[in-house]
């Protein structure tokens, strides 16, 4: 994680954490913990990979000593005042939160749970109801920014939770973050982020149509992204993804599968608000298109390959 040594860490008192899920986000973000000054338990599914997370982070001077790793999310939180969490679902969720080796039976009473995983709003209303019981706390705090802003230490984090809880933690989850923001009650930061993936799925398809008819239309599309990315079609995913696309890369960034995984969560929270979202279901069905392809795990910017 080379590029997280470019970050420049908010003072902050050291802390106690844990963070549970060493992912393609959760080892970096987990790092930036460490390289920020707090002492760190990881726990991950197959140990292998908290063994690796403690050797990267124990090297390059030995500055990050206290750092450790747990064979339990009981383990990694018994001793705790922040429990981060980044893992793939609703299910692995609860699994690393509940039962007796779960964190939530080890947190001390006012430890609270931070969780970035993109799951669905009603686990984290359930999650916070539980925790509130327990006498501890529980914000849920999906992010945005992919695998780079985790490594870069650039994440938008969404939360919904109590201001007190937020207040405790913001501070220290800024060391992987540029922007900690509390948006309201339970679940607000889950809803929030399926905002975040409305706009992109709409995006990503309108930029793959527009590439896709410069072709057809004989252009230089990396010239014309360069000029029209200066005016008011410019965007993230253009600036990001645009030449790529052209190129026909796709072995990079955020996966379909985690996509259609997001997109499902959007959809059913649709239904039950009662939202009404054609371009959002229309384009979950071009990704299946991109899953029968066998681009499973090809980037989302993947969507022109139907086109072509």
């Amino acid at each position: 994680m080379s590029s997280a040594n470019a970050k420049t860490y908010e003072a902050c008192p050291a802390t106690r954490v844990a963070f549970l899920g060493l992912g393609v986000m959760g080892y970096p973000m987990a790092g930036h913990l460490a390289l920020a000054g707090h002492q760190v338990t990881v726990y991950n599914r197959t140990a292998s990979k908290s063994i690796a997370w403690c050797a990267d982070f124990t090297r390059a001077g030995g500055t990050i000593a206290s750092s450790t790793y747990a064979e339990t999310p009981r383990q990694a939180a018994l001793h705790a005042d922040i429990i981060f969490c980044c893992v793939g679902n609703d299910d692995d969720l609860r699994c690393v939160a509940l039962g007796t080796e779960g964190a939530f039976a080890g947190m001390k009473p006012g430890a609270v749970f931070v969780d970035h995983t993109t799951a669905s709003a009603s686990v984290a209303r359930e999650l916070h109801a539980l925790a509130d019981e327990l006498g501890i706390h529980f914000v849920d705090a999906p992010v945005s920014g992919g695998q780079a802003g985790a490594q870069n230490g650039m994440l938008t984090v969404m939360c919904g939770g109590e201001q007190a809880a937020f207040d405790r933690v913001h501070a220290v989850g800024m060391a992987f973050s540029r922007a900690f923001t509390l948006l309201g009650e339970s679940g607000a930061g889950q809803l929030a982020k399926m905002v975040n993936q409305i706009c992109i799925a709409g995006l990503v398809q309108g930029l793959s149509e527009a590439i896709a008819f410069g072709e057809c239309a004989g252009l230089d599309m990396n010239q014309v992204l360069d000029v029209i990315g200066k005016g008011a079609a410019q965007s993230w995913q253009m600036d990001n993804r645009g030449k790529t696309m052209v190129a026909g890369k796709f072995d990079f960034g955020f996966a379909v599968d985690w996509m259609r995984k997001d997109l499902g969560l959007v959809l059913g929270e649709a239904k039950r608000n009662g939202a009404r979202l054609p371009v959002t279901a229309l384009v979950d069905q071009f990704y299946a298109d991109v899953q029968a392809m066998g681009g499973q795990r090809w980037d989302t910017s993947s969507l022109i390959k139907r086109l072509k």
